[in-house]
């Protein structure tokens, strides 16, 4: 099964107020596997950069301003994403983004019934438990420290670890139910046969003497515990 596993960078929460998309980074799975194939890109998001919006992924409008547009990059994410489910984690706040740079570039959005959440996952799973991106990394030993600050890409390829670890780790995918091992009975046959000496079985219950010796021997115990 091809799944991607992406994540997003903004200006802000609400892209309906005026938030624009400025990184988007995609890992293809297939069968719960990174296959390597990725899409990572960056946008002008023809505003400013909120101050604190910088300050989570250190994207400045300087950096950002001779980037390509979203529309002018858009048919090759939708290229790239194909019909596979999409898991993000708050997966929501990143398809609401998606979905307006998606109509504001004239194409249709993408529908919600391909949407993973990682977060409703890990809720359902760790009841209580801190689960944003960062915990779950903890919790399942996933190294993030290289980050030091949000980014598309880099979260998308924690994301993908953590996300298998959530469905059960890395056996989920071995596919050993598919595989068969078929042994004629000829071949069992032709195994080399040892013969073995016969060997009595043993006698496992005390004998008289053994029951005399050990009654004696707790009689020399002062204070025992079971006669307490």
């Amino acid at each position: 099964m091809r799944e991607i596993i992406f994540d997003t960078e903004t200006t802000g929460l609400d892209p309906q107020s005026g938030d624009r998309l400025v990184e988007i980074g995609c890992i293809e799975m297939v069968n719960r596997v990174a296959t390597g194939a990725t899409f990572h890109c960056y946008f002008n998001p023809e505003r400013d950069m909120p101050e604190e919006a910088e300050r989570v992924h250190g994207l400045s409008i300087t950096f950002l301003s001779d980037k390509p547009l979203f529309a002018e990059k858009a048919q090759e994410f939708l290229d790239f994403i194909g019909d596979a489910p999409l898991v993000a984690h708050n997966a929501g706040f990143d398809f609401g983004f998606i979905n307006a740079e998606l109509v504001r570039a004239g194409f249709d959005p993408v529908s919600l019934d391909r949407m993973v959440d990682t977060v409703k996952i890990a809720r359902a799973k760790h009841p209580g438990a801190k689960n944003s991106l960062d915990a779950l990394c903890t919790r399942y030993g996933v190294d993030r420290s290289h980050r030091t600050k949000h980014g598309a890409l880099l979260d998308s390829e924690l994301l993908a670890q953590v996300y298998v670890e959530l469905l059960g780790g890395r056996q989920i995918g071995l596919g050993l139910a598919a595989e068969t091992v078929t042994v004629s009975v000829e071949t069992v046959s032709e195994a080399p046969r040892r013969e073995r000496p016969f060997r009595a079985p043993r006698t496992h219950q005390a004998s008289a003497e053994e029951l005399a010796a050990h009654a004696e021997f707790l009689k020399k115990i002062k204070e025992p515990i079971w006669l307490q």
